[in-house]
């Protein structure tokens, strides 16, 4: 497989999860009620703004690369991210 297919396989993972990563910012934002909390709400909402600039970027890279292939296999790549959500 040549780089420019594996990055046909990679993007649109990468496209999705910062999606997951845009749809907690914007859950912890409406979480920040109290008006203590005004400019940590303003923060993610900005982080939001940047984050969605990124997915743009990130698929016009794959609109670019010829679009998205399927991966015969997975692609090994566990990011050891943890998605716990932490209560408060």
């Amino acid at each position: 497989m040549t780089d420019l297919e594996k990055l046909r396989v990679l993007l649109p993972h990468w496209i999705n999860h910062n999606q997951e990563h845009i749809a907690e910012f914007d859950r912890w934002a409406k979480l920040c009620k109290d008006p203590d909390n005004i400019q940590v709400k303003e923060a993610l909402k900005n982080a939001i703004g940047a984050s969605e600039q990124v997915t743009k970027e990130l698929q016009h890279a794959l609109d670019l690369a010829g679009g998205p292939i399927e991966s015969p296999e997975p692609h090994g790549h566990h990011h050891g991210h943890d998605h716990t959500h932490h209560e408060q």
